[in-house]
């Protein structure tokens, strides 16, 4: 079974000061912890909403990863700029993930539609921006998650093995 390497970036100002306790990133590694059988190698990073350390994060981080996950960023006030940071890195964009999270988001809440969420891919490596609660966080992942390894196993990434009694993910059936 493949190790699986992923990229956590929480993007806050308060968080990366220490006024208050990062649960976003937690949230986001507990998830992956239920989600996935490989042995599962996470690379933290908690930082000020800076688009210029963002874009250095994601880029550090895309040498090594799999995937990388931000939380935090997404939204309309001027220091959200997770997004834009993305959409700087990446060389493709794969636009389906924010739309689909912004779809479940609705059935919980009518501002899902400010979010800005996105995806794409950063030197081989996928990237996925999700919002800052951890509950609009797992419903985010549940939502999109399915695509995941498939993504990853289009791009190069290791092999994703998935308890199946948690989510369901999928894979064309070889030919």
């Amino acid at each position: 079974m493949d190790k699986i390497t992923i990229g956590v970036v929480t993007t806050s100002d308060r968080a990366s000061k220490g006024i208050y306790e990062d649960i976003s990133g937690k949230a986001i590694m507990d998830t992956f912890n239920e989600y996935l059988r490989n042995d599962t190698e996470y690379l933290y990073r908690c930082i000020p909403d800076e688009q210029n350390l963002i874009e250095e994060t994601l880029i550090e981080l895309s040498r090594s990863c799999d995937l990388i996950v931000t939380t935090g960023g997404t939204g309309p006030a001027p220091r959200d700029v997770t997004t834009e940071a993305t959409e700087a890195v990446c060389q493709k964009l794969l636009p389906g993930f924010g739309e689909q999270m912004r779809a479940v988001s609705l059935q919980y809440v009518p501002t899902a539609i400010l979010s800005r969420q996105t995806a794409g891919i950063c030197n081989g490596t996928l990237i996925i921006n999700l919002p800052g609660k951890p509950k609009s966080i797992r419903e985010c992942l549940d939502a999109v998650f399915p695509a995941v390894p498939y993504c990853i196993d289009l791009i190069g990434g290791g092999y994703m093995e998935v308890n199946e009694s948690v989510i369901k993910v999928f894979r064309p059936k070889a030919k």
